[in-house]
């Protein structure tokens, strides 16, 4: 393919799934990371999504060493579970401004590539959670529900320029954050699960990388969930 592919948050989990997924399709992968180690074998930068001037050095790196961006995978975030009663301000603001906020400061900075090239893809990873809600995490689901506001707006600002903007939202993914649960937890977890498992964050991947293809080039605007059932109604 050999298509420049930056993805935020592509240090561990879901993130380095896909940026491993368009490595292997022969694409030149970036991603971004805000703290740990940087991933071997792609271009890592290290970048805060809350951080508006970061991000925008970012991306222009990423321009310098790969070219502009053709496809971006908006995938940082984080999580601060509370019940309402006990959220903070910080908890709500912090989440929204990482999950949200910086899926559009990302996006801000490559479109302008992405228009002058004549087309590109967009992902932005939302959550079952964002469509269903969740006790404990209103301001992950809420901030998740407002990708999807994002995406079917860029859908609608950007089409004309052949780019596409899509969502994809996984369910209970096999990551190191749900392997910390514990066991019954995660059992009442895969009771609620159709299919009886978690995802394999390589099958989170696959979605991206489908949304990305030539094949899904009239897709734009659509939620696709890879959640085993969990979401259905949704």
């Amino acid at each position: 393919m050999n298509r420049s592919v930056l993805v935020s948050g592509g240090n561990r989990g879901i993130g380095l799934a896909v940026a491993r997924a368009f490595a292997e399709a022969g694409d030149r992968v970036a991603v971004t990371y805000r703290s740990g180690e940087p991933p071997a074998g792609f271009l890592a930068v290290r970048c805060d999504v809350t951080d508006p001037a970061q991000v925008e050095r970012a991306c222009q790196e990423v321009a310098e060493e790969h070219g502009p961006a053709q496809i971006v995978v908006a995938n940082a975030g984080i999580t601060r579970d509370r019940l309402l009663a006990r959220m903070s301000e910080d908890d709500f603001g912090s989440v929204l401004d990482t999950n949200l906020a910086g899926a559009f400061r990302l996006v801000r900075h490559t479109a302008g590539g992405m228009m002058r090239a004549g087309g590109g893809r967009i992902v932005l990873i939302s959550s079952v959670m964002g469509l269903s809600g969740s006790a404990g995490q209103a301001n992950y689901a809420a901030a998740k529900a407002g990708l999807v506001g994002l995406a079917r707006s860029l859908a609608r600002e950007l089409g004309s320029r052949e780019i596409t903007c899509n969502v994809v939202a996984p369910g209970f993914v096999d990551t190191d954050m749900t392997r910390a649960l514990s066991e019954t937890q995660r059992a009442r977890i895969l009771g609620q699960v159709p299919l009886g498992r978690y995802a394999r964050p390589e099958e989170v991947a696959a979605a991206v990388r489908f949304l990305a293809s030539e094949e899904a080039g009239y897709l734009t605007g659509a939620v696709l969930p890879v959640d085993g059932g969990l979401g259905m109604g949704h």
